[in-house]
């Protein structure tokens, strides 16, 4: 039997049952299967083998032999099993790997990407990751909440995020139903140079006064006198997540009670969302406002974050103009611009690359 019962090894179960077939013949036994480091090794024996026990010997032989034979049938049979799903391309797995990818393209984690995908059924696809997300996306009807309900708000984010323009948007949507008399808006952002000027300058059109503050109690004083207003906005300092004044600005805030907005820059990478959200967010943070969509193409960074956070979207920002560049957040409509552009996101051709460490090159000593 030593002759006709070889052990092969290959790379791939599939290589290794190729060679089993080409070697011993279709009908070929497999005795045996193993992963040996970086290889799998299959012990398998020719049919004819089997047949050759199964005839030799004595009466008693023959019948222990028999025994031997069926329990060798049977676990050929697992094994063959096994061996195929190895070999044979997973369909669904190939799907869910297609869909990983076009995820990861768009700016979603692997985290939130692969807890998706692990619950995804055989028969289910791109629409059915579509329809979770969106369910799990919270939205909060901004114009209803925040200028029909009125209040204090404060707009709170890194620099650079379009806080100053998004809080002129907001306020010409309260100007336009309750008039310029019912909305206040106020500034502590007294460092910037020009910043509290831009904010006078759509104060002025709109025919709002801008109050400037300068620290916790210049604040608590003005918004006292403001108590009168329908809807007051703070347009708040710019900072960058990893300053240390952004603690200090959610306490003074926290302490008089303030409800904020945070905005949230659509282009930067997931990585960066995460930490901004991670220093910004506190119980009085209302919901989330991504802002830059008209330079973003893949905006799956903002609809992570906002999913695992639970962080209701309210508006989002795609343009410069206001008021017109504001408009309520649309969970089913985002994630539709999500997925095309993925159709947008181009990548230059690859380019040669140098990778010998020798003559001059790179060296890991």
């Amino acid at each position: 039997m030593k002759a006709q019962t070889r052990t092969i090894r290959a790379l791939t179960a599939r290589d290794a049952l190729r060679q089993v077939r080409v070697e011993m013949g279709e009908d070929a036994v497999i005795l045996s299967n193993r992963r040996v480091g970086d290889h799998v090794e299959i012990v398998a024996a020719a049919h004819a083998a089997l047949a050759q026990l199964e005839h030799g010997g004595g009466n008693e032989e023959k019948e222990n032999v028999a025994q031997l034979v069926k329990e060798i049938r049977r676990l050929q049979s697992d094994l063959q099993s096994q061996l195929v799903s190895l070999a044979t391309p997973n369909v669904h797995a190939t799907k869910k790997g297609k869909i990983q990818r076009s995820m990861v393209r768009m700016g979603f984690g692997s985290a939130l990407t692969e807890q998706i995908l692990d619950q995804m059924p055989e028969h289910a696809g791109l629409g059915w990751v579509t329809q979770v997300l969106e369910r799990n996306l919270r939205a909060l009807r901004g114009d209803e909440v925040i200028v029909g309900g009125g209040g204090v708000f404060a707009l709170v984010g890194p620099t650079g995020v379009g806080k100053t323009t998004t809080t002129a948007k907001l306020a010409a949507r309260a100007v336009v139903r309750y008039g310029a008399a019912r909305v206040g808006l106020v500034t502590t952002d007294s460092y910037r140079v020009g910043a509290h000027e831009q904010l006078r300058i759509y104060g002025r059109i709109l025919g709002v006064p801008v109050h400037t503050v300068k620290d916790a109690a210049d604040l608590k004083t003005t918004l006292n006198g403001l108590r009168d207003k329908h809807l007051v906005l703070v347009d708040t300092m710019g900072m960058g997540q990893r300053d240390d004044r952004v603690q200090e600005q959610n306490d003074q805030l926290d302490t008089l009670g303030v409800r904020r907005l945070l905005l949230l820059n659509a282009t930067c990478n997931l990585h960066t969302l995460e930490d901004v959200v991670r220093v910004y967010r506190t119980p009085n943070v209302l919901g989330c406002i991504p802002t830059k969509l008209d330079e973003a193409l893949a905006m799956g960074g903002i609809l992570d974050v906002a999913i695992r956070h639970r962080l209701p979207l309210c508006y989002v920002a795609n343009g410069q103009r206001v008021p017109e560049d504001l408009r309520e957040a649309n969970p089913g409509g985002l994630l539709q611009a999500t997925f095309n552009s993925l159709e947008m996101v181009g990548y230059s051709s690859t380019l040669p690359l140098e990778f010998s460490l020798e003559n001059g090159g790179m060296s890991h000593a």
